[in-house]
């Protein structure tokens, strides 16, 4: 009987334990739960309406609490303390969600407009339309806007503020450049168009970010050591396991029937310099471009985009006729009246005018009407090169702007130019339309170095360097995506067939995996030598939209299939799946691309770190996927439990790198966030997603904790369905929930 007390102590301790336990998975699941329904009605109702009853709702914030509270009760049961690296990282979300509930309580966050020619301003409006008063008052001295070298794209908006407050102090405020002043952040959101007046962001949270600061920062120290801890997971894992590193023919048939340039002449045209989304390019991307947009292709017939182009601007007599345009839409080629998938220029017009004018007036029907005006975008561009309206080709440097403006044939040119530069703008091309209608390409490649001379003169150091130039060139002749993602995706499919079928028939290696995994290297440095010429021609690491983060992604998933195919049988299958599929949906993006320059508040190197560090979390997360249906699939087959079990080692090891990447991600992105919009979390659908994304897979971490986690398949499975969620944050949010993040 002495020992009854004892006992009665630790079975309360226990239950309270499980309380605890269970009260932390369910509120973690309500929240999950609460947040997928937010993105979902965010897209029906709008931001405002999710942001005042789900996000800012009591009930939510109170979720929160109890999830901390009961997680923490949690970790001193388990006596979680002795283990130091491991409290101090689940300690350290403890104190990132005290610091976000100090911001929601105390933080102030506002805006306040003011132009250069008014009074100081001593208080800004809050979002709830409530004014603030500052403890000084702030004016614009000066505002500017800086463009990138020789185009009208801005690449920064600078406002120089002064702060009265008897220390005349004076302060620049930029994009990615935040001033602070007596605890209060200004940070750079608009400007008037006039550019003489500016919107700036204040916040006023300075222990609320110091808190969440400091959560971040034991969190990124905790996550490294964690990989060491003799303890943890992870190192009883890999002591298990060792993880060894390692570390088309042209026809000219289509040449013979239609009237273009010929290919050399065409050529040097895509030498001429335009000024093309944003930037400066050499004209051979623009008509790849325009190839791509009309064709749905970047040649048509064995023809260059080079000599489509021209034959449309030279040619346009013969072209018109030419059944070139892509129409997707049966109803838009009813419309037109066309049979097939191509029409032609003459197909738009009929007996009264323009067919898609007409049609628009009276359609009701929103997918009709987008696919009338996909038509009829095509249709215009067409037209506009015809006229030379996109061909901005001709700089001029302007003294108010102090940049050059590039003009195309038609365009007013600026009153004080000199007449002898009015003439060659007004008349060059006219000279290089007659040559071609002689026939004479050997003086039209003469005439056409004229104007590449005149652009070398004009405008000078502001043009693109020769070796990004020569880049770009390569690029628009290297790059293959389609045949890249065909080729990986079916080598991929073949390796990972035939691999099942050699385990579930002998369970040995076999020579093809070893010639597959040969090819990796072939491949990874074909997509690496493309993210290097964009990488050359942006002048920014190439992670800034869909087309680039897939490329990222491909070369993220062929790596680790080297560096694991000593210990995953079907690594190398793996690889040229994801990469493949990656491609596909890059090739798929990139069906009207644009290299363009950075908006201003993503030239940051945080962009570059939260990308990249997500990016191949969601490829590790793609290997446990397509590990679990190996395993799915080895089960079904009868007794493979060894097989099932490396695999499930293999999955384990690589979801720890998974899961901490994918956090660093979230919280070096909310820092950057933080710096250039004065805020580190904005309940975006990504931000979300992304915090949904690693609440599911941080379940799988806990294994200790959640039995149903130490059943092989049950984890198998679970990181098939969990993908969902990867595939719902990248995709989802780009193509159908939106916001902020949203790119295609």
């Amino acid at each position: 009987m002495e020992g009854f007390p004892n006992r009665h102590i630790t079975d309360m301790t226990s239950k309270s334990m499980k309380i605890a336990k269970y009260t932390t998975i369910i509120t973690i699941s309500l929240l999950i739960i609460i947040m997928m329904t937010a993105t979902i009605a965010e897209k029906t109702y709008g931001t405002s309406f999710v942001s005042k009853y789900f996000y800012s709702n009591p009930l939510f914030v109170s979720l929160w609490f109890i999830t901390a509270a009961a997680g923490t009760i949690y970790i001193l049961k388990q006596k979680l303390y002795k283990r130091v690296i491991t409290f101090c990282m689940h300690a350290s979300f403890i104190i990132i969600l005290a610091g976000a509930f100090i911001t929601h309580v105390f933080g102030l966050q506002g805006s306040i407009h003011i132009r250069m020619d008014e009074k100081p301003i001593q208080c800004f409006k809050a979002a709830d339309d409530m004014e603030h008063q500052l403890p000084f008052s702030i004016s614009l001295k000066d505002f500017r806007t800086e463009y990138y070298s020789g185009t009208t794209t801005p690449m920064d908006y600078i406002s120089t503020i002064s702060i009265h407050d008897g220390s005349d102090t004076e302060g620049t405020v930029s994009m990615n450049r935040i001033f602070k002043h007596k605890g209060y952040r200004f940070y750079q959101s608009g400007y008037d168009a006039d550019e003489k007046g500016c919107t700036i962001y204040v916040s006023h949270d300075p222990i609320g970010i110091a808190v969440t600061y400091s959560g971040y920062a034991i969190l990124f120290i905790t996550m490294i050591l964690f990989f060491f801890e003799k303890k943890s997971a992870f190192m009883r894992r890999i002591s298990a396991v060792c993880i060894f590193l390692i570390i088309p023919f042209v026809s000219s048939f289509a040449e013979k029937l239609l009237p273009t340039l010929p290919s050399g002449t065409a050529e040097t045209f895509g030498n001429i310099r335009v000024n093309h989304n944003g930037r400066i390019a050499p004209l051979q991307t623009l008509a790849i471009d325009f190839t791509k947009k009309i064709y749905g292709k970047k040649n048509y017939e064995g023809l260059s985009a080079e000599q489509v182009l021209t034959g449309y601007f030279f040619y346009y007599d013969y072209w018109k006729e030419v059944p070139f345009i892509h129409i997707k839409s049966k109803y838009v080629q009813n419309i037109l009246g066309i049979e097939g998938k191509y029409a032609r220029l003459t197909d738009f017009i009929g007996n009264n005018g323009f067919k898609i004018d007409a049609q628009l007036k009276n359609e009701k029907n929103r997918t009709h009407i987008r696919e009338l005006e996909e038509a009829a975008e095509k249709f215009s561009l067409i037209s506009s090169l015809c006229t030379g309206n996109i061909l901005k080709i001709y700089p001029v440097f302007d003294k108010e702007r102090n940049t050059y403006m590039w003009y195309s044939i038609p365009e007013d040119l600026p009153s004080d130019i000199e007449r002898k530069k009015w003439l060659f703008i007004r008349y060059s091309m006219n000279y290089i339309a007659e040559k071609v209608a002689m026939k004479d390409f050997e003086e039209t490649e003469k005439l056409i170095d004229k104007i590449i001379r005149f652009q070398e003169k004009e405008a000078g150091d502001s043009l693109p360097s020769t070796l990004r130039f020569n880049a770009e060139r390569i690029y628009n002749s290297f790059a293959n995506m389609k045949l890249l993602a065909m080729f990986c995706l079916t080598i991929g499919l073949f390796g990972y067939i035939y691999q099942i079928y050699s385990i579930i028939k002998s369970g040995k290696d076999n020579k093809i995996n070893r010639c597959l995994y040969i090819m990796l290297f072939p491949t990874l440095t074909y997509v690496v030598c493309i993210i290097a010429l964009r990488w050359i021609i942006s002048g920014h690491i190439p992670v800034s939209n869909g087309f680039e983060t897939m490329l990222i992604m491909s070369v993220v998933s062929i790596s680790f299939s080297i560096i694991f195919n000593r210990r995953m049988k079907n690594s190398v299958s793996l690889g040229y799946l994801i990469s493949g599929l990656a491609l596909l949906v890059a090739m798929m993006g990139d069906s009207n691309p644009a290299i363009t320059p950075l908006m201003p508040v993503l030239s940051s190197p945080l962009l570059s770190i939260h990308v990249m560090s997500i990016m191949i979390s969601y490829s590790l997360f793609a290997i446990m996927m397509l590990n679990g249906i190996s395993a799915e699939i080895l089960h079904r087959s009868g007794n493979r439990n060894k097989d099932i079990s490396n695999l499930e080692n293999s999955s384990r090891i690589t979801l720890y790198p998974a899961v901490f990447l994918l956090v660093f991600g979230i919280f070096i992105g909310a820092i950057w966030a933080n710096i250039s919009w004065g805020r580190y979390w904005g309940w975006d659908p990504k931000e979300v997603w992304a915090l949904i994304t690693m609440l599911i897979y941080s379940a799988a971490l806990h294994s200790d904790s959640i039995a149903c986690f130490r059943k092989p398949m049950f984890f198998h499975r679970f990181c098939i369905l969990a993908f969902m969620s990867v595939l719902i944050t990248y995709f989802g949010v780009n193509f159908i929930l939106g916001g902020m993040h949203s790119y295609a």
